[in-house]
């Protein structure tokens, strides 16, 4: 899942998500969807008692949060080709291409692979990775580092890193605050939460992160929370009502925009009722969430209509939306359900494609291609850096023989574009 998407895995612990991974017209689903979210509040459990090991929370106490602006559609990127029309002219295919792809880079050393990515595949984004206790100072000069090798078309670079707390922090240096896991934020009042992002939010921004790989939107609402092998087993579910999950993800989304860093919800439609991890199991299926009335469903739908900006795809298969393959590669899941019936116009960001054991039958290229033809925007090659070449080739070579594929990567190039357009100067 990103970097458990990542976090440190604890000794004879099962591997926890290593995450080092604007509002259109709603049709009439979305709006079900949203009171799925209302009629869920009532009658969840708690959360429980204790959880995973999670991070103290020993930030300062919030300061009062900044007076909340209203989502608008110009936050989010267009999906309208012809908004953008003149954005990809002149660029090659291959530069094109480079916009699909985020390419992990080692907080601390910086892989060759990497630094290649940018410099020969032409890639436009970055993904922070590792657990660093590196300086923000530092932390800043290895981002400068491999920003600065990128071309004229890779400017600005989308930096992203995974900066949820708890279990899942990336960067933990000096001038980074201990973020407690998503489970302990939610005690905070929405107000306070806002707030508290907001400082964690600047400083990424200080250090040059420009987009945050959570919060975590995944609804876990079975009976044992800590059985969902990837979200409730490390406490990084925002709640087990639709109404608090969703409340409190999105003023935590809210205060990373305060600060100037893109947000991003996970992941799409919903990993909380898995048992396994989608990165260390292969075959995990959710058999319960459906694409319609479902309150985790209904959780990403608030955040549409909260202006989100990206959404993550989860990698599971959805037994009851589409059986035959991840949802990740999933066009019924991607394009029809959260596309056009959600109304969901930003950037869809697949989880870590390189090295997650969910998609190994596939070959690297072919799991770059069919993200990308099922809908998805940025393909995310974090764990494994040296997958990102081979994913922009296929990428390359593919679209030189199927113009729809060529269109599409057009389209998500003109989307991600739009989308770092938003990131202040």
């Amino acid at each position: 899942m990103t970097e458990l998407h990542g976090p440190a895995e604890p000794s004879s612990a099962p591997h926890p998500p290593d995450l080092s991974r604007h509002v259109g017209r709603r049709p009439a689903i979305a709006a079900a969807l949203l009171g799925a979210v209302s009629l869920a509040a009532c009658g969840t459990q708690d959360p429980p008692a204790a959880g995973p090991t999670s991070a103290t929370n020993d930030a300062p106490s919030p300061t009062p949060p900044p007076e909340p602006t209203t989502p608008a559609a110009s936050q989010t990127p267009s999906a309208d080709p012809s908004s953008q029309s003149d954005a990809l002219e002149g660029w090659s295919l291959e530069e094109k291409v480079g916009q699909l792809i985020m390419v992990g880079v080692d907080a601390s050393a910086p892989a060759p692979a990497s630094t290649s990515a940018v410099t020969e595949h032409h890639v436009g984004s970055i993904f922070v990775a590792g657990r660093s206790q590196a300086s923000s100072q530092a932390i800043g000069q290895t981002i400068a580092s491999i920003t600065g090798q990128a071309g004229e078309r890779g400017r600005p670079m989308l930096v992203a890193t995974d900066q949820e707390g708890g279990e899942v922090q990336v960067l933990s240096g000096s001038g980074f605050s201990q973020i407690p896991s998503a489970l302990e934020q939610s005690k905070q009042s929405r107000d306070q939460l806002l707030a508290s992002a907001q400082q964690w939010g600047q400083e990424l921004a200080e250090a040059g992160v420009t987009m945050n790989l959570a919060p975590v939107a995944d609804l876990v609402d079975i009976a044992s929370p800590k059985d969902n092998g990837p979200i409730g087993a490390w406490g990084r579910e925002y709640g087990h009502d639709a109404a608090t999950a969703s409340s409190q993800a999105i003023a935590f989304a809210e205060g990373m925009q305060a600060a100037g860093v893109i947000p991003t919800y996970k992941h799409f439609p919903g990993l909380g009722r898995v048992t396994d991890n989608t990165d260390t199991s292969a075959n995990v299926i959710d058999r319960s969430t459906s694409r319609t009335g479902d309150a985790a469903v209904g959780v990403f739908a608030e955040a549409i209509a909260a202006g989100a900006q990206v959404i993550m795809m989860s990698s599971a298969v959805y037994a009851l939306i589409d059986d035959s393959t991840p949802a990740v590669f999933s066009s019924t899941i991607v394009t029809d359900m959260l596309r056009t019936e959600m109304g969901f116009t930003g950037v869809v960001i697949t989880d870590d494609v390189s090295a997650a054991t969910q998609v190994q039958d596939w070959d690297p290229g072919e799991r770059a291609i069919l993200a990308v033809r099922a809908g998805c925007d940025l393909v995310l090659a974090s764990a494994e850096p040296s997958l990102a070449a081979p994913m922009a080739k296929a990428l390359v070579e593919a679209a030189k023989k199927d113009t729809a594929l060529a269109a599409r990567i057009d389209e998500s190039a003109r989307r991600i574009l739009a989308l770092k357009a938003t990131q202040p100067s």
